[in-house]
């Protein structure tokens, strides 16, 4: 298991072990603070003739709550979540086959969106798919005082004003999706933007660190 602290003022305490699951191509536990998503990766594997897509991968994302059935909040994420992947997963060099991304929540303290995400890359990452970039996930708020804090935990989430998820690329910083609740000028959205985009290096540093020790462990 492999930790790693950001500012305070940015971001919680993550960490991230790998291939905990030995039935899926690749897997992966993220937790950020004390939300804990469990990722699991199947695929390039045989689709459904009713799925198939001639020239490209098929790719399916779900999303399980901790408990009961997924709602409309779940599939939502889902979505978001499948958009991020099909911006950078290479899925035309597995055409007629499916990809799946399984998401269990362990534990929703704040910030599930960007640590099903985060959970998401690592997964990808360990079943060793071809990817343009890596991504990264990572929410912000808005407080009442006007200010811009990362990483929220849930009761920050619903104090604040307005709630923000961008899933962002390693090579350029590019946005791939946002998510936003609440009320804010567009001034606001493009420093919240900014910000996230400078703060998802702590991230990526954290995947390249966790990636070297998995191999040099594997390497002893």
């Amino acid at each position: 298991m492999e930790e790693a602290g950001g500012e305070t003022q940015l971001l919680r305490p993550f960490c991230c072990e790998h291939s905990l699951l030995s039935r899926p191509d690749g897997s992966a536990c993220f937790t950020q603070g004390d939300t804990t998503v469990l990722a699991a990766v199947y695929g390039p594997a045989e689709v459904k003739v009713s799925k198939e897509i001639f020239d490209k991968a098929t790719l399916d994302v779900l999303l399980k709550p901790k408990v009961g059935l997924p709602s409309v909040a779940e599939k939502s994420k889902e979505q978001m979540i499948r958009n991020t992947c099909e911006a950078t997963i290479l899925t035309a060099l597995h055409p007629r086959s499916s990809i799946t991304v399984v998401l269990q929540v362990i534990h929703d303290a704040g910030s599930l969106l960007s640590c099903c995400l985060n959970a998401a890359c690592m997964a990808l990452m360990d079943a060793g798919l071809p990817m343009k970039s890596v991504f990264c996930g990572i929410t912000c708020v808005i407080d009442s005082g006007g200010d811009i804090l990362f990483d929220p935990t849930t009761k920050m989430e619903k104090e604040a004003a307005a709630v923000f998820t961008f899933s962002i690329n390693s090579v350029e910083k590019q946005l791939l999706m946002s998510s936003t609740k609440g009320s804010y000028s567009v001034e606001e959205l493009q420093q919240c933007v900014a910000m996230c985009q400078k703060a998802a290096e702590k991230i990526f540093q954290f995947y390249r660190d966790s990636v070297s020790r998995k191999y040099s462990k594997l390497s002893e």
